[in-house]
């Protein structure tokens, strides 16, 4: 029998909403940000952040007087590609507390990005071949992401995994895992998740678990 073929990916977000998290207002959200990149106003991933939540924001503007906003942040969004080297389109949905760590060489074009995730230099989120423009990767809250990292594909990073430096993941990443390689392959599926306690994580190694450390 043929191979069942795989169902169409969905339609990917038109832009034409909102997208910012819900619950806490566009300058609450940066100063969120802000405190997310230690406060620093010279953190080129804040600068990334912030353009990327105004170019939501103004797509809650009342759309006759929305064009000058819509000027401003291709401009804006321009301007951080060059001076940056990271390119974070609005559609792409972006949780609260993403830090994205150092600079260049950034292409982050996913679904969407969870809460509390840690992106570093050259990291690519996109497609994996040409002709398929709607396979995006999804990175679920908490996930940890080291330099040189490429995710490609209708992908699903779980939430509370590490994905090691210079991986190329293609395909899915369950939670609390550590992937690692070209292509990432998982070599753990139990790791202690960010923020645990020390007394959480000594019980988990008195119990025969790994060393929660990466």
């Amino acid at each position: 029998m043929p191979p069942t073929p795989s169902p169409p990916s969905p339609a990917l977000p038109h832009g034409n909403k909102n997208e910012n998290p819900t619950g806490i207002g566009f300058l609450g959200l940066l100063a969120e940000d802000f405190r997310t990149h230690d406060r620093n106003l010279f953190e080129q991933g804040f600068w990334a952040v912030a353009v990327h939540r105004f170019g939501n924001w103004r797509m809650g503007v009342p759309r006759p007087f929305r064009p000058p906003f819509t000027l401003a942040y291709r401009f804006l969004f321009k301007w951080v590609e060059w001076t940056c080297g990271i390119t974070l389109p609005y559609t792409t949905k972006l949780g609260r507390r993403v830090r994205i760590w150092h600079h260049s060489g950034m292409i982050l074009h996913a679904r969407s990005i969870g809460d509390d995730v840690h992106i570093r230099h050259n990291t690519t989120f996109g497609v994996a071949r040409r002709g398929e423009n709607l396979d995006i990767p999804v990175i679920e809250d908490r996930v940890d992401i080291g330099c040189g990292v490429c995710v490609l594909g209708g992908v699903r990073v779980g939430c509370d995994s590490v994905i090691g430096a210079n991986a190329v993941v293609l395909t899915d990443v369950p939670p609390s895992a550590v992937a690692v390689g070209i292509p990432a392959r998982v070599v753990r599926t139990d790791r202690v998740p960010a923020g645990t306690t020390e007394l959480q994580q000594s019980g988990a190694l008195m119990t025969g678990a790994p060393d929660p450390a990466v």
